[in-house]
C-alpha cells in the first residue's frame, strides 16, 4: 500500500510547478459566450448561447451573449460548447510500453502513483472531466483521486474501482507469467477469489480500501501472460456473490468480459456494465437488453493492440496472438450492438493506448455505424447515468458540476473536432484555453 502523505507530498513537489489553472475570482462569476451549444440530454445543438458559472456550479444558462453583469467573459467563438466528457473505462496509473512487462519488477508503487500524475492532466486537457478507473496494481488510484479532489494535482474526477476481482491464474491474477516463486498464491485482500465466501470477503476489503465502486474479470484477457482472452474465469456464483456484496455497500459493478459465455454468466449475475464484449453473440445482446445491462465497448484498446501486436517484441508472444484474435473484432461487434438497441456508454481502456487519445473513439464509434450525437450522449448523459450520476454531471444545466469543454467548429459536421479540445472547465476551474493548458 502506498504512504498517502508521502504520496501527497512527492507529487505536490512534481506537479505544482508544472501547471496553474485558473479559478474564477472569489465570489465571482465567469460567463462562457459560445457560438454554439450541444445539449445531448435533449440531442440539439442549439446557436449562440451563455453559459454562467458560479462557486463551480452551472448558474444559469441562456441564449445569446452574456449581459454585462453576468460576470467575466469568456469568449468561444466559433467554437462548440459541451458538457465534459466522461470516459467510463480508463486505467491512469500505468500506461502501454514494450518494457512494461519488466518495468513491473523494477519500479515501485511510488513510481506508478508518480507517472499516474502526468496521465491525469493529460486526460484532462484532453476534455475528460470524469472518469471511471477500472483497475490498478495497488490501490494507487484511490491515492491519485484523493490527491486530485484534494487540489493538489490536475486531473479528472475518478471513480475507482482499486484492484480488479477475479480468479487464480485469471485476468485480474497480477502474478501471471511469473516463475512459482514469484508467485505466490495472491487472495482475496488481492482481489483473487475462488468462491462465493471469497467474493464477500474481496468487497468488502475494497470498501475498507476505499473504493467507488467493484470490478470483476469474469473471462480471460488479451494483455496477461495467461492463454486465452475468452474463457470463462468466474463462476456464476462467485459473480452473484460480489454484486451482491457490493450492492451492499451501494457499489456498481463494472465486468471485463470478452468470451460470450462469460458476458451471459455475468448479465445473468447482475452486473451493471460489460466492458469490452469482443466476442457477445445475439443472445447475449437480447439478455443485456432485458436486463438493462450497460455495454463499453472500448474499441480503441482493440485497434492498438491489434497495431503493436505486429511489432516484434512489443508483447510476448502470446500476448501479440489473442491481441490479433480482438482487435479485428471488437469494432463490428460494437456497431451489431447498437443496432440491437443494447445500451452504450463511452469507454477506451486508456492506458492500453497512451493517455490523451481518448477521443479516437468517438471516431470508431462512428464508423461502427452509431450517429455522431449518440456517441457524445455515450460520453455524457449516457455514462453519466451508468455512473448513477446524471444529477451532477453529463449536462450543462443549472445546479450541474461546471464541467465545460469546447472544441472548434461542430463535432456532429466533424466528429474529429472531439480530438482537438480547445477549451476545458472542470468544476468552474479553467484548465485550458485557446488551445493552450493554464
Amino acid at each position: 500500500m502506498i504512504c498517502r502523505p508521502a504520496l501527497v507530498l512527492a507529487v505536490a513537489l512534481i506537479a505544482t510547478p508544472l501547471f496553474a489553472a485558473e479559478p474564477p475570482a472569489k465570489g465571482g462569476s465567469i460567463a462562457l459566450h459560445c457560438t454554439h451549444l450541444l445539449d445531448p440530454a435533449a440531442g440539439k445543438l442549439l446557436g449562440e448561447s451563455t453559459v454562467v458559472v458560479r462557486s463551480g456550479r452551472i448558474d444559469a444558462v441562456h441564449a445569446g451573449a452574456p449581459a454585462a453583469d453576468e460576470g467575466k467573459p469568456v469568449e468561444l467563438i466559433g467554437q462548440t460548447c459541451l458538457p465534459g466528457l466522461i470516459d467510463a473505462h480508463t486505467h491512469l496509473t500505468s500506461e502501454t510500453s514494450p518494457t512494461g512487462y519488466t518495468d513491473q519488477f523494477r519500479w515501485n508503487t511510488a513510481d506508478y502513483a508518480i507517472r499516474s500524475t502526468v496521465y491525469a492532466r493529460r486526460t484532462l486537457l484532453a476534455g475528460f472531466t470524469t472518469v471511471r478507473n477500472l483497475g490498478d496494481n495497488a490501490n494507487e488510484s484511490i491515492a491519485l483521486r484523493n490527491a486530485i479532489d484534494a487540489g493538489i494535482v490536475p486531473g479528472p474526477r475518478i471513480f475507482t474501482a482499486g484492484m480488479a476481482i477475479g480468479s487464480t491464474g485469471g485476468h485480474a491474477d497480477p502474478t501471471d507469467g511469473y516463475r512459482q516463486d514469484l508467485a505466490g498464491n495472491p487472495g482475496p485482500k488481492d482481489g483473487i477469489i475462488n468462491s462465493a465466501a471469497d467474493a464477500w470477503k474481496a468487497v468488502r476489503q475494497h470498501y475498507k480500501d476505499g473504493v467507488d465502486l467493484i470490478k470483476i474479470m469474469p473471462s480471460g484477457g488479451v494483455l496477461d501472460e495467461s492463454a486465452s482472452a475468452d474463457n470463462p474465469q468466474m463462476t456464476l456464483d462467485e459473480i452473484k456473490a460480489v454484486v451482491a456484496a457490493a450492492h451492499d455497500y451501494g457499489f456498481t459493478v463494472a465486468a471485463h468480459a470478452h468470451g460470450a459465455e462469460a458476458i451471459r454468466r455475468a448479465v445473468l449475475g447482475g452486473v451493471d456494465s460489460i466492458e469490452h464484449g469482443t466476442f457477445m453473440d445475439d443472445a447475449d445482446m437480447k439478455l443485456m437488453k432485458e436486463h438493462g445491462t450497460w455495454y463499453v465497448p472500448t474499441i480503441i484498446a482493440g485497434k492498438y493492440v491489434e497495431q503493436m501486436a505486429s511489432k516484434p517484441g512489443y508483447y510476448p508472444p502470446q500476448v501479440a496472438r489473442k491481441a490479433k484474435e480482438v482487435g479485428p473484432i471488437i469494432q463490428a461487434t460494437a456497431g451489431r450492438a447498437y443496432k440491437a438497441g443494447v445500451k452504450i456508454a463511452f469507454g477506451t481502456d486508456a492506458s492500453v493506448y497512451p493517455h490523451g487519445q481518448n477521443a479516437r473513439e468517438f471516431e470508431y464509434m462512428v464508423q461502427a455505424g452509431m450517429p455522431p450525437m449518440y456517441v457524445i450522449q455515450a460520453a455524457t448523459t449516457h455514462a453519466a447515468e451508468l455512473l448513477h450520476k446524471a444529477d451532477a454531471l453529463g449536462q450543462i444545466q443549472p445546479g450541474r458540476a461546471a464541467d465545460v469543454v469546447a472544441v472548434p467548429g461542430n463535432p456532429l459536421e466533424d466528429i474529429t473536432a472531439l480530438q482537438r479540445v480547445s477549451f476545458v472547465m472542470k468544476d468552474g476551474t479553467i484548465y485550458k484555453q485557446d488551445g493552450k493548458p493554464l
